[in-house]
């Protein structure tokens, strides 16, 4: 079975495994368009998020208060194993129902936020190591809108950077990644 969030984080899943996996280790210490991330700084947080919002789907309490380094032998191997299973978490239509005890929020907004960590931190780690990035096309309106209803919470929260103003005529992704406080410019 599956639902809008794990369609979406099925499409969306491969592409940043895929920037993952091409992560080399001498690229660990380069910075990356999150403020204060390095490579090996946004990979770890990124893993973290994949694994809790696998307990989030079931509406298990998860803590991000431990930071612990993911990027021991075979690292890359766990990390695309853990994004499937996050994806067949969600896969569950109960994932969908409610609000999350442990977030506050409506549990599609939660699978959303999944979505989006895929997407935006795919890109960040993309651009950070020189690759390219293409986000799964049908994921960015949902994203976009999503963005808009978390936005003004998400910059108070320091989670989203100040609004970089895109020209409406940009793709799509750089609209997104504008609306998160990221520049589509951005090089090291």
């Amino acid at each position: 079975m599956a639902t809008q969030t794990s369609d979406l984080l099925a499409l969306a899943a491969p592409r940043t495994v895929a920037v993952v996996r091409a992560v080399r280790d001498d690229q660990l210490h380069l910075p990356t368009p999150c403020r204060d991330y390095a490579v090996r700084d946004l990979l770890n947080h990124l893993y973290d998020v994949v694994v809790a919002f696998q307990a989030l789907a079931a509406r298990q309490p998860v803590t991000f208060a431990d930071k612990p380094d993911h990027l021991s032998e075979g690292w890359r191997d766990r990390f695309e194993a853990e994004t499937r299973r996050l994806v067949a978490a969600w896969s569950d239509p109960a994932s969908e129902e409610g609000v999350s005890p442990g977030m506050g929020m409506p549990q599609p907004v939660v699978g959303g936020m999944a979505l989006l960590d895929l997407t935006v931190h795919g890109w960040d780690l993309a651009v950070a190591t020189g690759r390219p990035y293409e986000a799964a096309p049908e994921a960015l309106p949902v994203l976009r809108e999503l963005v808009a209803q978390l936005g003004a919470q998400g910059r108070q929260m320091g989670v989203f950077a100040e609004e970089v103003t895109t020209d409406p005529a940009l793709p799509e992704l750089s609209r997104l990644l504008g609306a998160t406080g990221r520049d589509s410019a951005w090089s090291a």
